[in-house]
């Protein structure tokens, strides 16, 4: 992690400081942890961001909408299909302000949740002490009772990605997205079907049928007739001659097999490598592992 944020300094030429928990301190713990670095005398609000989310990110709203209510909080709400599965946020349609938080529901009260976007003025600090704290659960609904929070419902698309099959429907959303901007980002040609993203650095073979929803990262090698549906290629990773991946992660600097056949969110974690014409359907693989064979249903490989 500490590696991957320190690419992004140099490519952005900004400071990233972290601040490590040596004990899990839930969501509002951390940023007492944190304090020193979020207090920098200006008074000025701070996101917070839950990071297990993607999402189209309404910063410069969110800063216009904080502003106008003057509260202390301002949350981004997204309008689900099934609330019964989350917390659901009751509030005013015309301001903002939010009533109260119901968690998981036995009775409809509304579609909006919290879709873990939020902007704080440094007082909130203040209600936070340095111990395992939910934000959601303990901090919040006290600020909303004195009616000093308000949410701002978030346009386009979110998805809580905690979970394999989540983050492939989440990947799907965000390519769904970079098509509605028309963005050049996204790879064409014969052999590509529907939205992918190959990084420039990625080598594809001749006759290979990539898409719908994948992403192949840097450095990758796709060799010929290979097949690739719905999953996500990392960087480093070699795939061989007329493999077929679909729903399914592939972990850095990994290698697929010729002929092998990998579904059924399959996941490889780092330096995984899959012998010839092997089936994984659903195995879930630990990283530097080798893998000889045919995996029938889905197992964890340690």
């Amino acid at each position: 992690m500490l590696n991957f944020l320190k690419e992004f300094e140099a490519k952005l030429g900004i400071t990233i400081s972290c601040s490590q928990e040596t004990e899990p301190l839930g969501t509002a713990g951390p940023l007492a942890l944190a304090r020193d670095k979020l207090i920098d005398g200006s008074g000025e609000p701070f996101f917070v961001l839950n990071s297990d989310v993607i999402s189209e990110y309404p910063f410069k709203e969110m800063i216009e909408f904080h502003k106008a209510h003057g509260g202390e909080v301002s949350i981004v709400v997204t309008k689900v299909d099934e609330p019964s599965k989350y917390g659901v946020v009751v509030m005013e349609e015309t301001t903002g302000k939010v009533d109260k938080f119901v968690e998981k529901l036995k009775l409809f009260v509304g579609n909006k949740i919290n879709a873990g976007i939020y902007l704080l003025n440094p007082s909130v600090l203040d209600r936070i002490e340095l111990r395992p704290t939910s934000i959601e659960k303990e901090i919040f609904p006290k600020i909303a009772a004195e009616k000093k929070l308000y949410a701002i419902v978030l346009p386009g698309f979110w998805m809580d990605i905690g979970q394999p099959k989540d983050y492939i429907a989440g990947l799907r959303l965000y390519l769904d997205s970079l098509r509605k901007k028309s963005s050049t980002k996204l790879a064409t040609g014969h052999h590509i079907v529907g939205n992918v993203l190959v990084h420039e650095s990625a080598k594809i073979g001749e006759g290979c049928l990539i898409g719908p929803d994948v992403v192949v990262g840097p450095g990758c090698v796709v060799e010929a007739g290979v097949r690739l549906s719905c999953c996500t290629v990392m960087r480093g990773v070699r795939i061989k001659k007329h493999a077929c991946i679909s729903s399914s992660i592939i972990g850095w600097h990994s290698t697929v097999g010729q002929w092998a056949r990998v579904e059924n969110m399959t996941i490889l974690g780092e330096d995984v490598h899959v012998c010839d014409e092997i089936y994984s359907n659903g195995g879930v693989i630990l990283p530097h592992k080798e893998i000889k064979s045919s995996i029938l249903k889905p197992e964890i490989v340690m």
